[in-house]
């Protein structure tokens, strides 16, 4: 049996995990019959070693792979093989964070077992990033800039998005101008190694929201 959950922790997929435990695990045996495995720190071994367990006094296992989108290529693969010809004496638990519907992993994931969406946050992105810059907040733009930057958005690619917004009109404002002196000096100081990239687009992010604030 292999259950797959979409959407961030809540209290909804507490209550959906304890469910299946309840059904599955006698409670006095729990302990030895639960394996909770977090992905990105995961090794391909030490889930072999999980999967090839027996279970204690049991017919089942109760496997739960948590953030399973940042397994490592070979423990996706392993996965992918352990689907085709899945143990009965495991019951597995997918949990990922995200739906990505070009993520090929959990689409072919979802095909072997029952899907169960929750609640999910809208990721950000550049566009949430210039909605806050434009309302001249520079707390939260900062924050989003903050998850760009960890979630692997390249410098770069960031500017290009505040680039592109502010010069897609056909008579460029003469505040979005200035905005665009803000984006080159910072590209400048990112390709000349003045600043590092990150504090290079914070401080970005600071003077276009004071400016922002400034021009209204």
């Amino acid at each position: 049996m292999v259950y797959i959950f979409i959407g961030q922790d809540n209290p909804a997929k507490e209550i959906q995990l304890k469910s299946i435990r309840q059904e599955h695990l006698s409670q006095d045996l729990e302990d030895f019959n639960l394996d909770i495995i977090y992905a990105k720190e995961a090794k391909l071994k030490s889930i072999q070693e999980v999967f090839l367990s027996l279970p204690v006094n049991s017919d089942k296992r109760l496997v739960v792979i948590k953030d399973a989108g940042l397994l490592a290529k070979d423990a996706k693969e392993f996965i992918l093989r352990y689907l085709k010809k899945s143990f009965k004496q495991i019951i597995l638990v997918m949990d990922f964070e995200h739906y990505d519907r070009k993520d090929d992993f959990l689409t072919v994931v979802s095909r072997y077992g029952k899907v169960t969406r929750f609640k999910e946050s809208i990721a950000d992105d550049t566009f949430s990033l210039l909605r806050q810059i434009e309302s001249g907040k520079a707390a939260p733009a900062l924050g989003i800039l903050t998850n760009l930057l960890r979630e692997g958005e390249r410098p770069e690619r960031i500017l290009g998005g505040l680039r592109y917004a502010w010069e897609k009109q056909e008579i460029i404002s003469a505040e979005n101008k200035r905005r665009l002196r803000f984006l080159l000096e910072a590209d400048i100081d990112i390709k000349k190694g003045r600043l590092k990239p990150a504090f290079a687009l914070e401080k970005l992010v600071i003077n276009l929201c004071a400016f922002t604030k400034l021009a209204h």
